[in-house]
């Protein structure tokens, strides 16, 4: 049953799956939706991380303050898909989780920023 789990698990991460109402995606497959100049995108991690490097036209909101909710209801259309990072993909779930709970519509970057090959500002 464990290695079951853990082929699925893979899978997922290849080609994306919908957990927890959120679509997580590999790198690919996020640049393709980010071509949209309709989606929204959001870095999740801190300011530090954010000034090292993000993808062009991120926003930054940082999900590991207490005020993140809030300041994600100032900033972010719920008309809009929102595209969002962390570095490694383990933060980017927590705030994929809390915005999919308010009504956003979320596609998530699996493995992180990490995993970007893209451009980066």
């Amino acid at each position: 049953m464990k290695r079951i789990l853990t082929i699925l698990t893979s899978i997922c991460a290849l080609v994306g799956c919908k957990a927890d109402g959120f679509e997580s995606v590999d790198a690919e497959r996020f640049a393709q939706i980010i071509q949209d100049t309709t989606v929204v995108r959001l870095d999740v991690r801190t300011t530090a991380e954010y000034q090292q490097g993000h993808i062009p036209g991120a926003i930054l909101i940082d999900v590991t303050q207490g005020n993140f909710l809030e300041e994600a209801k100032q900033k972010l259309p719920k008309e809009q898909t929102i595209a969002l990072y962390c570095r490694s993909g383990r933060r980017s779930k927590k705030a994929a989780n809390l915005l999919v709970e308010e009504g956003y519509k979320v596609v998530e970057l699996n493995a992180g920023f990490n995993s970007w090959n893209g451009e980066v500002e």
